[in-house]
């Protein structure tokens, strides 16, 4: 039916063609813009050298509520770290109902440096967990805290000595990679896809002098920081935001460092099912319309591009199609060398075969998350 509708369409003007032709253009420089711009600073991103490393003490901060059976996971994971240099891990048992407080005290005999903080009111004007991060922050001893959360393990032993190396002159912020455990199945691979997309687009915007956002699973930055921007105080109405809204608000080009070795990543446990994947990423996307208006207007023409470019590759096909698909792709081309080279680099090369597969998906999960933008986060926790 659909086919014999088409023969009776009337025929598109050339001048309309011509004018898709352009926009499809359009579209492709804008895209390749970003890749050679801030995307290509992550693919060929190398560490500098230090002439001198200084190790630093550090307070490990971890947030927990009915976490209990993570904790026994994935807790020791952080007190077992090769750390020689002072440090404490502090855990905030925030009104827990479980077990949490029985688990917590049998570690605390084994771990002489870890501390436990007991919450038993709940903060009930401020949502999500920045009231109990805002408190262990508080209780931690030294100045650099690094903090994940209650269902991450390290990637290795070298995790705290990793991320605190990238502190030097002037940092006070350090982003670290939270990748999530790779198992069987699509929808894993699209979580460590979408995780390891986010995580190219804030690490190359933060060499590209443009920090706009961290991950709570690993990141680092100064308790002195901290206080000194009132900590949460004008976050605490918002549901979330305890990590890419905090960055947001206080990350400079001259303040923030990123830390990609595969020592100093975590690796979370994946959502289970598409509904709590498409839940986590709603809450997450109700925060970008937070950002400061220049990293809500680069991220949201990032994605309003992409939004376009299939349907007009498919409108330009019609002008020439062979010029067309020269055109797109040369930009597959360069979009998949730069994927390939910082998939490796954050561990995630196994889903470069399936590239051209995300790419295409990329375009319906923008569409999918959209009506994020204005609608109300739910009130959870994490």
């Amino acid at each position: 039916m659909i086919i014999f509708a088409l023969m009776y369409l009337p025929p598109i003007p050339d001048s309309i063609k011509l004018a898709l032709f352009i926009c499809c253009c359009a579209v492709i420089t804008i895209q390749l813009f970003y890749y050679l711009y801030f995307f290509r600073r992550f693919a060929w991103y190398h560490p500098k050298v230090k002439s001198e490393s200084q190790e630093y003490p550090v307070s490990v901060i971890v947030c927990s509520r009915n976490e209990a059976e993570n904790l026994v996971k994935y807790l020791p994971g952080i007190l077992v770290q090769n750390y020689r240099t002072t440090h404490e891990v502090i855990v905030v048992n925030d009104n827990s109902a479980d077990e949490t407080k029985y688990i917590l005290e049998e570690f605390q005999r084994t771990f002489k440096n870890m501390n436990t903080v007991v919450l038993k009111q709940e903060a009930k004007l401020i949502p999500g967990k920045k009231f109990p991060l805002s408190v262990g922050i508080k209780t931690a001893k030294y100045e650099i805290v690094l903090l994940t959360d209650a269902d991450c393990v390290p990637a290795s032993e070298y995790w705290i000595q990793k991320m605190q190396d990238g502190y030097h002159n002037g940092i006070e912020i350090v982003l670290g990679y939270g990748a999530y455990q790779k198992r069987k199945g699509l929808l894993n691979k699209f979580v460590r896809f979408e995780t390891f997309h986010s995580a190219l687009q804030y690490f190359s915007f933060a060499l590209a002098g443009m920090p706009y956002m961290g991950v709570g699973r690993n990141l680092s930055y100064k308790k002195g920081l901290f206080f000194k921007n009132k900590g949460f105080s004008s976050l605490n109405r918002i549901q979330s935001g305890d990590d890419d809204l905090f960055i947001n608000m206080v990350a400079t080009k001259n303040n923030t460092a990123i830390v990609i070795d595969k020592d100093a990543h975590t690796l979370s446990e994946p959502p289970k099912t598409w509904g709590n994947w498409l839940n986590q990423k709603y809450r997450h996307y109700t925060t970008a319309k937070f950002y400061k208006p220049r990293h809500k207007f680069y991220l949201g023409l990032y994605s309003f591009m992409y939004t376009l470019s299939y349907p007009l590759l498919i409108a330009a096909l019609f002008y020439n199609w062979k010029i067309s698909l020269v055109i797109f792709g040369g930009k597959l081309i360069i979009q998949g060398i730069i994927w390939y080279k910082s998939m490796k680099k954050l561990d995630e090369a196994g889903l470069w075969p399936f590239f051209l597969f995300f790419d295409i998906w990329m375009f319906f999960y923008y569409l999918l998350f959209v009506p994020a933008l204005w609608k109300r986060p739910k009130k959870n926790w994490a």
